[in-house]
């Protein structure tokens, strides 16, 4: 293996390959692959659950789960929200029946949401229980503009309108801080993004967010990606607020929350990249992997090297520095896969290749678990196509990855 700059392990580049070649490659990569992961039965057990106790309407004991989990910041292994998992559980039949309907073409049945809004008569002044009907609002709204804009705007806006009218009705009375209820603060931040007069004050709305829940990095991945629409006005905005996150959380995340701020913007919109201070966004990789020695945080870094960096042909938008700041995240994958994959977790490839929330219908589980394998193994056989080509094979494992030579 060779070693670069900083003792990092990367691999020379290789000439143009077929795809045939790279096939043949994959054969010779040894890594193990887990097609459920922990972070993945986590997510499952607190969906499920939420999705359950709201079908036999017992919202106390829902409301009690919620409210734990906001009270000890509970998260999954890769760190995503407990309470905000539970809430999504809790309304995913409603939102599902109404996205259907929308994709048919058919108005929504008021059945769905209206069983809801009596919970809110049953459990008044309970947080949790208007936390799940107000992000119910939340996501018909946005199921009206993604799915029936382009066929019928105003009418689509209309409507979206008046759900997220409910939605801000149904959670004023809630202040997220005093009930030291990062949920709460977390679905106002989603509502306020909606809105370009609210959406001046995002930054401030989610650094008060951040402030309650440090560690909790989805907040900050949340933010990233609804700053991308302010960019047109405000160039600098991203970059001025990572660099503040990073400063706040610097006790948990040292340069952490610069990356964590990025990511998903960087994948929203390409264009993000031309103001990143790269060696500083890798610094904030490299602290996160340090402190969260997670396969599942592994694989998302390398697949988001990887994929969403990977260089842009006649991209005439972004700069010579917009490429050359690509090039450097895409050649982090070398490291990434040298120093700390142990396993593939390849949900996550197919789904950053397949960039789930720009398309309307995803490929069954298993053929996005297929996809997301073959994906990883042709990228990684690729770039180690070099120390391969003699018929040696790549093995990956917890002391890190190794050449087995031929026999």
């Amino acid at each position: 293996m060779l070693t670069g700059s900083g003792g990092k392990s990367v691999a020379p580049k290789m000439r143009k390959m077929s795809e045939k070649d790279i096939d043949a490659l994959t054969k010779r990569i040894i890594l193990p692959s887990l097609p459920v992961s922990d972070e993945e039965m986590a997510r499952a057990t607190h969906q499920d659950k939420g999705q359950k106790l709201a079908r036999q309407d017992r919202w106390t004991e829902l409301s009690r789960r919620i409210r734990y989990a906001d009270e000890s910041r509970l998260t999954t292994p890769g760190g995503e929200t407990a309470s905000l998992l539970l809430a999504f559980g809790a309304r995913s039949d409603v939102v599902s029946a109404a996205e259907d309907a929308l994709h048919d073409n058919a108005e929504p049945s008021p059945e769905g949401i209206e069983a809801l809004e009596e919970v809110l008569e049953e459990e008044p002044g309970d947080y949790a229980c208007a936390l799940v009907v107000a992000l119910a609002h939340l996501d018909i709204a946005w199921a009206w503009h993604s799915i029936m804009f382009e066929s019928t705007p105003e009418k689509s806006l209309n409507r979206a309108h008046e759900h997220l009218e409910r939605a801000e009705e149904i959670l004023a009375p809630y202040d997220g801080v005093a009930l030291d209820a990062p949920s709460v603060l977390a679905a106002q931040c989603a509502l306020n993004a909606t809105n370009e007069k609210r959406g001046r004050h995002l930054a401030e709305d989610y650094a008060t967010l951040i402030g309650i829940d440090p560690e909790g990095h989805r907040h900050m991945r949340a933010m990233g990606r609804h700053m991308v629409p302010l960019l047109r006005k405000s160039p600098n905005v991203l970059e001025i607020e990572a660099r503040r996150v990073a400063s706040q959380t610097e006790d948990v995340w040292q340069a952490g929350g610069y990356t964590w701020v990025y990511l998903d913007a960087l994948t929203a919109d390409p264009q993000a990249i031309e103001l990143l201070d790269a060696d500083f966004f890798i610094e904030g990789m490299e602290n996160i992997i340090d402190r969260k020695r997670d396969q599942h945080v592994i694989n998302q870094f390398a697949a988001f090297c990887a994929i969403s960096m990977a260089p842009l042909k006649q991209d005439k938008q972004l700069s010579r520095r917009g490429h050359a700041t690509r090039e450097q995240l895409h050649d982090c994958l070398d490291w990434l896969l040298a120093d700390y994959l142990q396993e593939l977790h390849p949900l996550i490839w197919s789904q950053t290749l397949l960039a789930p929330g720009q398309v309307s219908m995803l490929p069954s589980r298993r053929a996005l678990v297929v996809k997301g394998r073959q994906t990883a193994l042709r990228i990684i056989a690729a770039r180690f196509a070099s120390e391969i080509a003699d018929g040696s094979s790549i093995a990956f494992s917890p002391q890190g990855m190794y050449r087995l030579p031929a026999l």
